[in-house]
């Protein structure tokens, strides 16, 4: 953007001719700064492993697959290829040309799988984390409510350990 640009943006925004900022908005319908959209149900953080474990199975599954399978036709095809050129036939060129793109997309598939199997494991494992530090920060909030906590009484009932509350001028 160039700066004359910028200028002439700075002054449409002055002047109001452009729509309204807003940051950390979601406008409910009712006007411009509408109150906020609160959802119907809320609820605890709950993180399923089940479909993750499952995308993540399928795309290492399907990655093995393309590794015994599809990596097959590539070195047969490169030969072909090779004899065909060799004997002076134009095809060898074009099977050649095909047995490249198919080994440039079979890689990219193979290397798609793995990056979804990866990321399955790894978010799994990032959730767990997650959870886990939650947990451990809401039972601390808990053991640090209950020190606030130093009634040995009932409430209205003098400290039977710490005694009647002194007189400072005595």
């Amino acid at each position: 953007m160039a700066w004359d640009e910028w200028e002439q943006l700075k002054a449409r925004a002055a002047a109001g001719d452009s729509a309204p900022m807003r940051l950390d908005h979601v406008d409910a319908g009712g006007g411009t700064y509408g109150p906020y959209v609160v959802p119907a149900r809320t609820g605890d953080l709950k993180v399923g492993h089940d479909d993750l474990v499952k995308i993540g199975t399928a795309a290492h599954h399907l990655y093995d697959q393309l590794w015994d399978k599809a990596r097959v036709a590539v070195p047969n095809s490169d030969s072909a290829a090779g004899d065909l050129s060799g004997q002076g036939f134009a095809v060898g060129a074009g099977l050649q040309h095909v047995a490249d793109r198919w080994e440039e997309q079979l890689k990219s598939l193979m290397d798609a799988c793995a990056q979804i199997s990866n990321r399955m494991q790894t978010t799994k494992a990032v959730h767990a984390d997650d959870e886990n530090y939650i947990l451990r920060q809401m039972s601390g909030i808990d053991v640090l409510d209950a020190g606030f906590d130093e009634r040995v009484g009932a409430p209205g009932k003098p400290d039977s350990v710490h005694g009647e509350p002194k007189d400072e001028k005595e």
